[in-house]
Order: structure tokens, then sequence, then C-alpha cells
């Protein structure tokens, strides 16, 4: 057997189509939509991701504007420019871009990010509204998941899904959303003892460690659906965290890449395009 491939790339065009005309609108009524990526590093990945979305933004009708502190930038100033541009009515959007400078934590700076113009979740409080139903943007790529999942028509509601991988990005509001689908939800981790007896069991298998290879066969049960959040880089190019030979047991997997990267870019849009909607009505 050979599992089926679940590419996110139409899915993503449709999003972007949506977000176009979105964003058209705004434009035409006088509001057109902006986000600020804020960077402080000089990590060439990073640096490539963020270009990919000022130029997938400016496809769709989206100011994107990218701030450079510098990989010197203290928490001090990452916090105050993020609660600058949280304040100012031109800026619907704001990303706050990892990796950030040693000694900075992510959740520490990105507490200054207004909720309503958090457009990746990255504030600890979205993440806290998520887990308790409140209207709130959700970590982009955790909602990609999801989104991947319904256009190809797997069914979520009592699903067992195992997602290993228990980051504040991915993993765990990742479990908020499958559990807000009724799925049932084990979360594993590092320390999780005897893997595989786990995540064997699960209908759904979601990769999400950053670890090329994690996910072999002996961690996928039969039939399973497998969902690679993985992207790392190799001298052999960009893979996942599963391996390659999860095909012959997975009933289906996402490419990396082409999987779930495409539509989280493309729900960074979306969610701009909304906080701008929100922001001028």
């Amino acid at each position: 057997m050979t599992a089926k491939p679940l590419s996110g790339k139409e899915l993503a065009v449709a999003i972007r189509a949506d977000v176009s005309a979105r964003a058209a609108r705004l434009a035409e009524a006088g509001f057109p939509p902006r986000l600020t990526v804020v960077t402080a590093t000089e990590d060439e990945s990073s640096a490539w991701y963020v270009s990919s979305i000022a130029k997938a933004a400016a496809k769709a009708g989206i100011t994107c504007d990218v701030l450079d502190l510098g990989p010197d930038a203290g928490a001090d100033n990452i916090r105050h420019t993020l609660r600058e541009l949280s304040a100012d009515p031109a800026v619907h959007g704001i990303i706050m871009q990892t990796p950030l400078p040693d000694g900075v934590r992510l959740d520490d700076v990105a507490e200054a990010i207004g909720i309503e113009k958090d457009v990746d979740g990255a504030n600890p409080a979205s993440l806290g509204r998520l887990a308790v139903g409140h209207p709130s943007f959700a970590p982009a790529t955790a909602e990609a998941v999801i989104e991947l999942l319904d256009h190809h028509a797997v069914p979520l509601s009592g699903s067992h899904t195992a997602v290993v991988g228990r980051s504040a990005v991915v993993g765990k509001p990742l479990a908020h959303l499958l559990l807000n689908r009724d799925a049932t939800v084990t979360v594993c981790h590092s320390r999780t003892r005897d893997l595989p007896a786990i995540t064997e069991r699960a209908d759904i298998l979601v990769a999400a460690v950053g670890r090329a290879g994690l996910i072999t066969p002996v961690h996928i049960g039969k039939d399973a659906v497998v969902i690679d959040v993985g992207t790392n880089a190799t001298d052999d190019g960009l893979v996942g965290d599963v391996a390659p030979e999860a095909t012959e047991v997975a009933s289906a997997l996402t490419p990396v890449p082409g999987g779930v990267g495409p539509v989280t870019t493309a729900l960074l849009l979306r969610h701009t395009v909304q906080a701008a909607e929100q922001q001028c009505t």
C-alpha cells in the first residue's frame, strides 16, 4: 500500500483567492489591510520564510512590512516595538518571527501584541482564550492541520488523534482545536514512555517535533492518517518528522514540502484580513 498524499497546495490556493477578494473590498472601503512582521535574528531560514510571507501578502493585496530589530535586540526593545505596533491603527496584523536573540522568550515578548492583531496566536492570552473557547486567532500551523484534515474529508469527531509535540506553537493549541471538534486527543512528548505503543493506536497521527525521521512505520497504525508538520533542513533538502517508509503503512500522509506549509502561510493572510475587517467595522 502507498499512502495517499494529502497536498495542501489546492487548499492554499482557495484560501488565498478568498483573501484577495476580501482584501480588495477593504481597500475599496479605504481600509487597506496591513501586516507587520517583526524580526530579531540573522537566521537564513527565518529570512526565507519571512520573505515568502511578504511575497504571498503582496499577491493577495495585503501590505506587508518587515521590521528588523537586529540580533542584539533586547526583550524590552522588542516589547516596546510590539506595543507601538499594537497601538497603530494602520497596522492590522502582527507576527513576531522566531528565533529570537539569546535570553529572549517568545511568550515573554509576545504578551505585548494586542490580541486583536495577534494573527499567529503568539500572545499567551490568545492560547488561554483558545483553551476556553473564546474568540482568538489560533497559531496558523496548528489551524492548518485542522483545515487540511477537513479539506481531505478526514473525520475528526470520535477519532483518536495522537499529537507528538507539546509546543505552544503547534502541539498545545492543536490539542485544543481537536478537542473542540470532538476528537479524543493524546499529546506525546520527549518524556513519553513507549511512544510507538501509544501512536500506533491512533486514527490520526500528527508529528510536530522538529526531528527528521522521528516517526517510522512502527509508530503508525494500519490505515492511520499522518500529518507531518516538521520542516527540517538537511543536505538532501527539506524533510519532515516522518520517515519516507511511512508511506508503506499510513493510508494518507502530508508531503514535505507541499503539505502543511502552504496552508499555514495562507491562513496567516486570512487572519490578517479577518483582523482588518474586525478593526475597521
